[in-house]
């Protein structure tokens, strides 16, 4: 089954958006080679820009704004929401057009994250989002998506089309943690967490994707956190772009995601440019760093 026939029972606009942005990943795909050296650019966070970094930014807002299929797009390359001229459509879309992208250079997988909510504005708590999807380029081209309908996977075959690899994924009880931030800035409460779960047995496995190391804890089971830490308390990752969907797909494989303090889909953001603490995995894992918190 391909992913158009998987979609076939979804709302159709909803369905159409998805489906236009699984094909700009197979252009994001074939566009590694010869776009990996930096540009003389920086995001709104600071950080140095990839050539296809800006690319992958510019193809996919180019092609919502073409279709009319959203309202709105926030991106983590652009410093505001985009508003899509003369779009009637009911979605907006939250995009990390490349996480990961510092990887590309050494041939390591990074993906591309979205969110879809039903709204004018994409400015919305993650709860709201009624889809959420992640591309994963590796040595396999994979996307995984929700509807709320169960988290299903596909895998992109040689005849270029998405199709269905495993369908209602269930995280599974595991023992990996992919840990960010330096051990020396850890707060209290999380270096405990940390020292109980090495002396439960978890094994690390951090990558430095966060959708890559997510996809594994998804499959594999454990948690995925990139903590408050000293100098950093409001956290790193961003709340639209990355803790949201990714938060959303896990949550509906019966997993959790929790700032160590509260379900970070429960959180009103402010501005694009939000962060927050992030612990996503299993339910056991998640329910262990809050009782630290509390």
């Amino acid at each position: 089954m391909n992913l158009r026939e998987h979609l076939k029972d979804v709302d159709e606009d909803l369905a159409n958006l998805i489906l236009l942005i699984s094909e700009q990943a197979k252009k994001i795909k074939n566009a590694f080679i010869g776009k990996q050296t930096y540009v003389d650019s920086k995001n709104i966070y600071g950080e140095q820009q990839v050539a296809l970094d800006k690319w992958a930014d510019e193809l996919l807002l180019q092609e919502l704004k073409a279709s009319k299929l959203a309202k709105a797009v926030a991106s983590e390359e652009q410093p505001e929401v985009v508003p899509v001229p003369d779009s009637t459509a009911k979605y907006s879309v939250t995009m990390d057009p490349l996480d990961g992208s510092s990887l590309i250079g050494v041939n390591l997988a990074v993906g591309t994250i979205i969110g879809i909510f039903q709204s004018d504005t994409p400015l919305c708590k993650g709860s709201d989002m009624v889809a959420a999807m992640y591309v994963l380029y590796g040595p396999l081209t994979t996307l995984t998506y929700t509807v709320r309908k169960g988290v299903h996977e596909f895998v992109l075959n040689d005849a270029g089309e998405f199709v269905l690899q495993q369908e209602d994924i269930k995280i599974p009880e595991g023992k990996i943690y992919a840990p960010g931030a330096l051990r020396k800035d850890y707060l209290p409460e999380h270096k405990q967490y940390i020292e109980k779960l090495e002396a439960d047995g978890y094994k690390l496995r951090y990558s430095g994707s966060f959708v890559a190391d997510v996809h594994q804890i998804l499959h594999k089971g454990g948690v995925f956190t990139y903590p408050a830490y000293k100098g950093r308390e409001q956290g790193k990752l961003r709340l639209l772009f990355e803790c949201n969907p990714m938060g959303m797909i896990v949550t509906e494989a019966g997993g959790a995601v929790s700032t160590g303090k509260q379900n970070i889909l429960d959180i009103e953001p402010t501005a694009v440019d939000n962060r927050v603490p992030i612990y996503v995995g299993g339910k056991n894992e998640i329910g262990l760093i809050e009782s630290y918190f509390k």
